[in-house]
């Protein structure tokens, strides 16, 4: 039976719209949904008639605010940037003290920062939310990471938990076999309140970070036994199908073993090999990037995958270079199945170290911006309805519950001993990789930040010399404590003496 007025809304009906609204609806919330052109908005309701909440359409934006019970609380997935301000700008003047509007879209945090404060002064409540899972996720179980006001959130909890992701409580596994109209009950709901003002899409964009240096890792691995191993996808794809039922089970491990089982529809031959190698991006992983540099904190293998596309993308550029610069001949003299092995490890260290970036990225973000981040909680929610889901996160997970301070996840006895194991193959795999002309941004980087943070003195101190020599900048000294910088009035002969 149709409410008078519906418990939540919703603007803007993309697929991702339209599948979260699905998902609400099915466990039992009635939603109105809006979008600027209204023949989509007719068709998606006309389309959807006997969904347990109910979906109630709106002509106009007025009659979609007036169709919400209060506190109204009303979901943009828009695009970010300013089509996401000109539809705040549009409700504000439709909405009373106490509603509570949530940005469920890709924003950037500092976006949100800023939005949260202006509608806080006109009396409105805003929520950044991360959501995570893409399209499949949306319809059936995301990842959900809001932050803002935190009685807002309070508000809209029932409604995240009911339809977020659902994990087993010991095993973090995640649970399947969700259908239109019949959503999982039970279990770990893979939503939690993330913190303050951008809090939840900051946590959002880390993921997506991660989630770049996870697959441009897979990537390397894939290129190691297609370039080095001469395998056919389809055998690659069988690794990756096995290597799913172990230490590396995750949904990106899941999804390249069927990629590369995949046979192209016109050609009959393998899928991943009429696939253009230059990949697209939508800017988050750069921002993540970005964001490390601006906060002084060390996480090459994000960056790096970053530049792999960035490298991908001059496809033409590449294609002349490799008729111009030469590089070793491919020479694998090893037993196969060994080195399989080898590149197993590598990932799985690499992939270690990726997350240990990130979670060092969110740490000093609670220093920039006043935040109290849970961060065995974000791994808890990462472990379903996101695309970086895996069982690896239930070890994050019970990492912060050894320690709530954790410096780095490399120091967690448990991360700890399976680098100490699997180190050796890891640098085997970076060794052939480099001996035979093979690029493995990620892989190679993660183990350079291994080796960098585990090395008690590094060689900076040159560094610092010589910053001191030409510019004066000063250096510490390891007699004297931190804190304390000196100079050494340099000699030199062919132009004035710096200042002292």
């Amino acid at each position: 039976m149709t409410k008078e007025h519906s418990d939540i809304g919703l603007i803007g009906l993309a697929v991702m719209g339209q599948n979260l609204a699905l998902n609400i609806a099915d466990h039992g919330f009635q939603i109105s949904v809006f979008n600027r052109t209204v023949s989509k908005t007719e068709a998606f309701v006309a389309e959807n008639p006997n969904t347990p909440g109910g979906l109630i359409g709106a002509e106009t934006l007025d009659q979609f605010v007036q169709s919400l019970a209060t506190p109204r609380k009303i979901i943009m997935l828009v695009q970010a940037g300013g089509p996401t301000d000109a539809v705040i700008n549009g409700l504000v003047p439709l909405l009373e003290k106490g509603d509570i509007v949530i940005d469920g879209g890709n924003a950037r945090w500092t976006d949100t920062i800023r939005r949260e404060r202006e509608l806080s002064e006109k009396g409105l409540r805003f929520v950044g939310s991360g959501v995570s899972g893409g399209e499949e996720g949306a319809r059936f179980g995301p990842s959900l990471m809001p932050g803002g006001d935190f009685e807002a959130w309070k508000e809209i909890e029932p409604i995240w938990h009911a339809v977020a992701a659902k994990v087993d409580a010991v095993t973090g596994k995640q649970f399947e076999g969700a259908q239109p109209g019949k959503p999982i009950e039970g279990g770990v709901s893979c939503a939690a309140y993330i913190g303050p003002n951008g809090a939840g899409h900051y946590v959002k964009m880390v993921h997506n970070g991660i989630e770049y240096g996870d697959m441009q890792m897979i990537c390397e691995a894939y290129h190691l036994m297609h370039g080095l191993l001469g395998m056919a996808p389809r055998e690659i794809g069988e690794v990756f199908a096995q290597w799913n039922r172990g230490l590396l089970d995750s949904f990106l491990i899941e999804i390249t073993a069927d990629i590369l089982q995949q046979i192209d529809p016109e050609t009959g031959g393998p899928f991943v090999d009429i696939v253009l190698d230059a990949a697209g991006q939508k800017g988050t992983g750069k921002w993540t990037s970005a964001n490390a540099l601006d906060m002084g904190i060390c996480a090459p293998t994000i960056a790096e995958a970053v530049f792999a596309r960035c490298l991908s993308a001059v496809k033409e550029e590449r294609v002349a270079a490799s008729q111009l610069l030469s590089g070793p001949s491919v020479d694998f003299t090893g037993d196969r199945e060994s080195f399989l092995q080898v590149i197993h490890d590598a990932l799985y260290c690499s992939k270690i170290c990726s997350y240990a970036q990130g979670f060092q990225l969110m740490r000093e973000a609670q220093n920039e911006y006043n935040w109290t981040l849970n961060f065995g909680q974000i791994a808890q929610i990462w472990r379903g309805g996101c695309i970086i889901r895996a069982a690896f996160l239930q070890k994050i997970t019970e990492a912060y519950e050894r320690d709530s301070e954790l410096a780095n996840l490399l120091l967690d006895p448990y991360f700890n001993e399976a680098i100490k194991n699997a180190q050796d193959n890891w640098r085997s795999a970076v060794s052939a990789a480099v001996q035979n002309g093979i690029p493995t941004p990620t892989l190679s980087s993660s183990l350079a930040y291994y080796d960098g943070y585990r090395c008690a003195r590094l060689p900076q101190n040159l560094l610092q010399g010589q910053r001191d020599y030409f510019g004066a900048h000063s250096y510490e000294r390891t007699d004297h404590p931190r804190g304390e910088f000196y100079h050494i009035d340099w000699p030199h002969p062919d132009r004035p003496q710096s200042a002292v």
